[in-house]
């Protein structure tokens, strides 16, 4: 098979990610859960974060930075927090030990915060939060990284893109669900359209010179990410630093390592905050129910542009996709099983949907 984009059952999908991850060391529970969230990713059509990954974090397990046989471990705790020691574990087995911990302590408090640190690349930080809020908790994570990301006026990077998340329960439906970078665009999504041919937008890329550039060649070694929306993006980055990895004691801003580029053997200290509500202690559920219900239906309910059905809630478009995904398969692009070609080699494995360039 070959072209832009080929539809991969995602039973064949998480298979050969679970299959990978534990001829990489992990246990079986660990292989699953890590391969859910990769996989769910790509359902969502979010493939900068899905099983494009994968060969990185297999590299980096077999290097020896990050440890397959890892368990994270809780430092300090309270009755509404947590600190949590990720021992370089995958930031996938990491944050979902870190979630299920802040829920457990927010039914019993209303609301706790858990900060992990020293874990591995987190992924994508709007899986853990959509997990919450399937289970009746509103939650935020905020992960942060390398810096790659300027600030305004500066002619380098200054923090990681620096992911912020948010999850809101409805009922009888799918969370509200936001995921995005404080930068302008994910790092990825530079990667990907650079190996695609496509354009780089002006709005993506701050030059060396400190001024707007259209080159993705230069990124990350010479051009840094346009913060989101200017200074707001910024501060956003900013506290989402304070969250993750100031007030956990992890690493910050240049002690945190690079999955992709630093030797296999170094871990990257990535760091990861968790603050989770539980709905139904501070207000009753069926009354929040209807109130969210509400708002949801005065949103799609507004008048709209030419050509527009509906203004569309956070996540609904990921939803939909991964609904559409369940039942005809993902549409996973090139560059995504280019990437997975040698994972599938090392495990002796050639499935038709890897097939083609």
């Amino acid at each position: 098979m070959s072209g832009s984009s080929t539809r991969v059952p995602v039973a064949e999908l998480s298979a050969l990610c679970t299959n990978a991850l534990r001829e990489a060391g992990l246990n079986e529970r660990d292989a699953r859960l890590t391969a859910d969230a990769l996989v769910t990713t790509d359902c969502m059509g979010v493939f900068t974060h899905g099983t494009k990954l994968l060969g990185g974090y297999l590299n980096r397990l077999r290097g020896g930075g990050y440890r397959a046989t890892a368990s994270p471990v809780i430092e300090r705790e309270g009755p509404g927090w947590a600190v949590i020691d990720g021992v370089s574990a995958l930031g996938q087995v990491g944050s979902l030990f870190a979630i299920e911990i802040a829920m457990e302590k927010a039914r019993n408090t209303g609301i706790a915060y858990v900060g992990l640190r020293n874990t591995g690349h987190i992924g994508a930080a709007g899986y853990y939060a959509a997990l919450a809020a399937n289970r009746g908790f509103i939650a935020m994570v905020t992960g942060n990284d390398i810096p790659s990301v300027a600030a305004p006026g500066s002619i380098g990077p200054v923090l990681g893109s620096n992911p912020i998340a948010y999850a809101i329960p409805v009922e009888n439906g799918d969370p509200i669900l936001l995921d995005m970078a404080t930068a302008a665009v994910a790092g990825g999504k530079v990667y990907a359209a650079h190996q695609r041919g496509e354009p780089i937008s002006p709005t993506w890329l701050i030059g060396p010179d400190g001024q707007p550039t259209t080159d993705g060649s230069l990124y990350p070694q010479h051009a840094s990410l346009a913060p989101m929306a200017g200074h707001k993006g910024y501060g956003i980055g900013l506290w989402v630093e304070m969250l993750s990895g100031v007030l956990p004691g992890g690493a910050i801003t240049w002690q945190v390592g690079s999955w992709m580029f630093d030797p296999l053997d170094q871990p990257s200290k990535h760091n990861a905050g968790f603050i989770v509500i539980d709905v139904a202690t501070i207000a009753p559920p069926a009354e929040f129910a209807a109130r969210v219900r509400s708002l949801i239906d005065e949103i799609h309910a507004v008048p709209t542009a030419a050509g527009v059905e509906r203004v569309l809630l956070p996540g609904e478009r990921e939803w939909a996709a991964r609904k559409q995904a369940m039942v005809d398969g993902i549409p996973l692009p090139e560059d995504v099983r280019a990437k997975l070609r040698p994972v599938a080699q090392v495990l002796g494995q050639s499935p038709d949907w890897l097939q083609g360039n």
